[in-house]
């Protein structure tokens, strides 16, 4: 059975550190700054049960965690703790109390702990362990009307909300902008970006939109933030890109230097004639002739290409025989140079104009569009939670509702918690140190603040993370705490019972390096690592980047697409890797710490960013057997089972487009071979489609095709999206089909692909267009949990992996760096960063690089220092994964490997730590490795041996024996060999087999409704019934259907059978004997009768034409039918059980004699 890998649960709970046993403490307000796999979970689980153990009330704790899994991970570890505690043995339960408060427990402790899952269990929220966007929901539920929001609100996903933005867009496109500033505005950014750029930025300014109108507020209004900007960069007022007049008029330049430096420049080489032709021609022109050509012409004779000055304005011999000229040019680039800095600036100021024109009206458009249908995005809840919050007396107001207050909130993850969620937090902490929320008063112990994480591991800057803000709300909790007469207790967990010494040993060496460590904590504090795990054998390798030039020479039988792909450094790198992996399991490589064979799951293969590596290493190990879990998100419609159903809905909608409808035969549905489809396709008149019909007859595969895309052409237009697909994937063995061809990781983007059809369908017009043009106009990913026990390779990115482990780890992508796509395009400058003398912040957009001047050089650089710092924290997370053996390599396609790189990184360390090693292959690599020493920390060791105390006598007495039944009877289906229903979306169920089904169940329904209405209702109601639309009828079916059912209800022989006393479906449960043994019954009949003298049990039969005599009866009816009435007479004993069929036909009664029901008896 596979090991579960991923977060490695303390199961054996060793005891906790000094440092663990302070931040443990419910007494102390702690902050906790940890190293990567030194138990922060533990540690706070550890205090949230010293919390509840010291009497604290369930619902007055509050534990935020940063995503749903890792709140699902501290409430079932805590559950099962508790659950220990309540069921346990008193000598465990001792032992796990004195582990837990360090000294032994009290009898009030003890018996307290035996309370604590009930307590838990009977709060009405439970315990509070949620994410901040689940409370910030959960608190504006719960006032929405002090948090001003309409109260019936819902949230939006992604999805939906990434459809509300491009509604909102569409709007102010179609028609809100058509004048106006906003429409100025637009018709200059359309000048500027294409559609998807236009997109994109639109989305980056939305992700700020808060931040954007706490400045709008701030500034006064719109025009106020604009001319904060224009004040960062330095301008005036005044200033437009028609000072180029006053830079080109005379008097602003000196035109005698600059006669005379042309004049030298004519003695020089024929680049020094080409520059004096150029200035010259500058000269001889008007002002405004020369304004024109001001950047285009003349500021390339002294700047280069990208606006940089020219190192050389003159070569040698001209230079030395007019030393003045040279001081004249030099002077002019300064100039040049100064005059182009403003015009750049002043054209970034209008372009960052026009942005924030169109970006607020998209925003406004966008918030009125969730306002008019109470809706909010996961931005919302925190920006209106914290709103809420600081609104008067919200937080008192918000505590009192509370179950009477929070009274410890505890953070964990620390370090991904944004400005904003941090701002939340603040707030609702903001009177634990101030006035009397600060008293103990009632409460058993003081409130308190825990928060742990670990600044190095904050890589979620993408969702508005900070590392920053970790050490800075640090110091404002020490000093609201210091001023309350308090201290806050400052822990640091250095400890890790995850890596073995070799792994910890080079990442201290890695990041005592100040390039490496440069952004990885807030006080620049240097790293050190201790281990848990001393003795535990490990090893690190540091394999030779592979470049082209390594690439072996070419076979000249290869194609060229085959020698691209295989020669390739990337390719080559993946070869080794999965050849390295098959290799160990092949011969039984044993993982030293564990002793025992290394298993696919103890593999964790990291990337840096999504991308084909991943793809082609999951195919890799694929062709070599070798299970693995692929990627650890999936773009949905990229996936080849979701592609094959669009196709197919696709070919439904339009079944003339050739190459769709090839794509179809292709795929698993139809499977046409290229010779089958070529033979179909080739001389064609027409298209495939109807060329397939002309041609039915001459081959099965045809017959089968027409079929199979008939069937689909067939429900379009009648069935909605999810209708459509599940008719294809169920009865029509689509979903088999698909995970023939594709394997069983096919079956979870097939059913979140009918998620999202049910999805559009609750929101949506349900139609087979609609529902793919949504679908392909959307970005859906499938989030696979890779932390599941099943023994596999995983290969996902360093994101994904956060909180996971193996005990073997290789980073194949460490020698690129962050690529251009990261910067962001709009910078939010803060004081001090631009140019006016109020240091105020403001908003800048750099379109692209060539508008680019010194500020938002300068404020691009500070944007990129801050991504090249968290790619090196991604390093830290990446290395930390790993237990026991750790592989880097890499690859670049380059000369040389990009400056700065991880694999530049780690290099120097393990060219320090380790020593040269040669492989089996004759590759040298540099390897740091640690023997095994201690005894492997992978062997179970033995659990404590259970409680010995004496049981109660009753648990050892032998239970009453109990008939065993042979096995369950449902009497409606008595038999193994009874054919299976079939049902009406099937196949063999359409036509008049899907008729007869659906009449069958319209006379069961009326015959169970109809006789509790007085008989002057009947008509009018089963008529209203059976006109209802979902039943489709037309007039005469409904006429015969009623005249049926109403046939029977009326026939005199039938009156007692629905007259007062009778009952309609009733369940019947219980064990019967019979002559194979006794059975477990459960069944249900139509129509039963209890009188005094005798039981009738009577089953409705649709069958037409009906049998005559009881002989010709279906046996599996007659089956039935003594199976009730067994279980009847058990019942009922005494009393005459007498079994009736009733034929609807007719109507006529046919009840069955006990010698035909005894001898069908089963």
């Amino acid at each position: 059975m596979a090991r579960r890998r991923g977060r490695r649960p303390m199961s054996r709970k060793p005891a906790l550190t000094a440092a663990q046993v302070v931040a443990a403490d419910p007494t102390q307000p702690v902050w906790v700054s940890a190293n990567a796999g030194t138990g922060k979970t533990h540690v706070l689980i550890e205090r949230i049960l010293r919390l509840l153990l010291a009497a604290t009330p369930p619902g007055k704790i509050l534990c935020l965690t940063y995503t749903k899994a890792a709140a699902a991970e501290v409430a079932t570890r805590l559950s099962t703790r508790l659950g220990h505690w309540a069921a346990g043995g008193d000598k465990a339960l001792a032992r796990d109390l004195k582990k837990l408060l360090g000294k032994p427990a009290s009898t009030m402790e003890t018996e307290r702990a035996r309370t604590l899952f009930a307590a838990t269990l009977e709060t009405p929220e439970g315990l509070r362990i949620r994410t901040i966007h689940s409370f910030s929901e959960s608190l504006l539920g719960r006032f929405p009307v002090e948090a001003r929001l309409a109260p019936h609100f819902s949230v939006l996903d992604e999805r939906r909300a990434r459809e509300i933005r491009i509604e909102a867009r569409d709007r102010l496109l179609a028609g809100g902008a058509a004048a106006g500033p906003a429409g100025e505005a637009l018709s200059r950014l359309a000048g500027m970006l294409n559609a998807e750029d236009f997109s994109k930025l639109m989305a980056e300014l939305d992700k700020k939109r808060q931040k954007l109108r706490q400045g709008t507020a701030r500034a006064g209004g719109l025009e106020g933030l604009i001319a904060e900007t224009r004040r960062g960069l330095g301008l005036k007022p005044d200033d437009t890109r028609d000072m180029v007049l006053d830079a080109a008029a005379e008097g602003a330049f000196d035109r005698e230097a600059l006669t005379n430096a042309a004049n030298a420049l004519d003695e020089g080489k024929q680049s020094d004639k080409d520059r004096a032709a150029q200035i010259r021609d500058w000269l001889e022109k008007e002002a405004p002739a020369r304004a024109e050509i001001f950047a285009s012409a003349y500021a390339p004779v002294f700047l280069t290409q990208d606006g940089k000055p020219r190192k050389s304005l003159m070569t040698k011999k001209p230079r030395e025989a007019h030393p003045k000229a040279l001081d004249a040019l030099e002077v002019e680039q300064d100039r040049v140079a100064a005059v182009l800095d403003r015009l750049k600036a002043v054209a970034l100021a209008e372009a960052t104009a026009a942005l924030l024109v169109v970006g607020m009206a998209l925003i406004d458009a966008y918030e009125a569009i969730k306002k008019t249908r109470a809706l909010l995005d996961y931005d919302d809840l925190i920006e209106k939670a914290g709103r809420l919050l600081a609104s008067g007396d919200g937080v008192s107001w918000v505590h009192y509702k509370l179950d009477g207050g929070i009274d410890h909130i505890l953070v964990d993850e620390a370090q991904d918690t944004s400005p904003a969620q941090w701002q939340v937090i603040k707030r609702l902490a903001g009177d634990f140190y101030a006035g009397e929320g600060a008293g103990e008063g009632e409460r058993p112990l003081a409130r308190t603040v825990f928060a742990v994480g670990d600044e190095k591991q904050s890589i979620y800057s993408f969702q508005d993370a900070d590392p920053a803000y970790f050490g800075l709300m640090r110091d404002h909790f020490r000093a609201t705490v210091a001023n309350a007469g308090g201290r806050l207790q400052e822990v640091e967990l250095e400890r890790s019972y995850r890596s073995a010494p070799a792994v910890l040993s080079v990442v201290d060496d890695i990041f005592a390096s100040e390039t490496a460590a440069d952004g990885l904590t807030w006080d620049d504090k240097p790293i050190h690592h201790h281990t848990n795990r001393d003795g535990q054998g490990g090893v690190v390798e540091l394999w030779p980047a592979l470049s082209p030039e390594d690439a072996p020479a070419p076979k000249p039988w290869d194609a060229p697409l085959d020698q691209m792909s295989a020669q390739s450094p990337e390719a080559r790198l993946i070869e080794k890797i999965a050849d390295g992996i098959a290799g160990w399991l092949e011969s039984g490589e044993i993982l030293e710490s564990a002793a025992r064979p290394i298993t696919p799951g103890d593999i964790m293969i990291l990337v840096r960013t999504r991308g084909s590596f991943a793809d082609r290493m999951v195919r890799a190990l694929k062709r070599r057997g070798i299970g693995v879990t692929g990627r650890d998100r999936l773009k949905l419609m990229d996936h080849l089972a979701v592609m094959d159903l669009v196709a197919s809905g696709r070919f439904a909608l339009l079944p003339d487009d050739d190459l769709n409808t090839a794509a179809v035969l292709k795929g698993p549905f139809v499977e046409f071979d290229d010779d089958v489809l070529f033979g179909l396709a080739h001389g064609r008149k027409g298209t495939l489609w109807r060329t397939l019909g002309k041609r039915r007859d001459e081959k099965p595969e045809f017959i089968s095709a027409r079929e199979t895309l008939g069937r689909l052409l067939a429900a379009a237009d009648r069935t909605p999206p999810y209708e459509f697909y599940a008719r294809l994937l169920g009865p029509g063995g689509g979903r088999r089909d698909l995970i023939a061809h594709l394997g069983p990781e096919a079956g979870e983007p097939i059913d979140e692909f009918l998620g999202l059809a049910l999805d559009f369908e609750r929101d949506h017009q349900p139609s087979l267009e609609g529902f793919l043009h949504w679908l392909e106009s959307g970005e859906t990913e499938v989030k696979r949990e890779m932390e599941s026990g099943r023994d596999e390779v995983r290969v996902l990115t360093v994101h994904g992996a956060k909180g996971l482990e193996a005990p073997i780890v290789f980073l194949p992508d460490t020698c690129t760096l962050p690529g251009e796509r990261m910067d962001p395009h709009i910078h939010w400058a803060g004081n001090g960063d631009g140019a006016g003398d109020g240091g105020d912040e403001f908003v800048l957009w750099r379109p692209s690089k060539r508008d680019e001047e010194k500020i938002s050089a300068d404020l691009h650089e500070k944007a990129r220092l801050r991504i090249e710092r968290e790619y090196r924290r991604l390093l830290y997370v990446a290395m930390t994964r790993a237990r026991d053996r750790l592989y880097v390599c890499g690859w670049h396609t380059g000369k040389n490997r990009k400056d700065g790189c991880w694999y530049d990184l780690v290099e120097p360390a393990m060219q320090k730590k380790g020593e040269e090693a040669t492989l089996e292959t004759g590759e040298t690599v540099w390897r740091h490795q640690s023997p095994q020493k201690a005894k492997p920390d992978g062997e179970k060791t033995p659990s404590p041996a259970p409680d010995t105390e004496a049981p109660p006598d009753w648990a050892l007495a032998p239970p009453r024996p109990e008939p065993e039944p042979s096995r369950p009877l449902a009497p409606s289906r008595p038999s193994d060999d009874d054919p299976s229903v079939i049902s009406p979306l099937g196949p063999d169920g359409g036509d008049d087999g899907g008729a007869r089904f659906k009449r069958g169940l319209l006379i069961h329904r009326l015959l169970q409704s109809l006789p509790d209405l007085a008989p002057g209702e009947r008509q009018a109601q089963g008529r209203a019934y059976l006109s209802r639309p979902v039943h489709d009828l037309g007039p005469g079916e409904q006429d015969e259907i009623l005249a049926e059912t109403l046939g029977v209800l009326t026939h005199p022989d039938h009156a007692g059978l629905f007259g007062p006393g009778s009952l309609a479906e009733v369940p019947i449960t219980g064990i019967v004997g019979g002559k194979d043994g006794v059975h477990v019954l459960s069944g249900q009949v139509d129509r039963l009768l209890v009188t005094e003298e005798a039981v009738s049990v009577i089953d409705f039969k649709t069958n037409r034409p009906p049998p005559e005599t009881e002989s010709d009866v279906d046996p599996r009816y007659l089956r039935q039918m003594a199976a009730y009435r067994n279980a009847l007479r058990e019942i009922y004993p005494g009393r005459p059980v007498r079994a009736v069929l009733l034929w609807t036909l007719g109507p006529r009664l046919m009840s069955l004699s006990d010698a035909i029901l005894d001898a069908s008896a089963p």
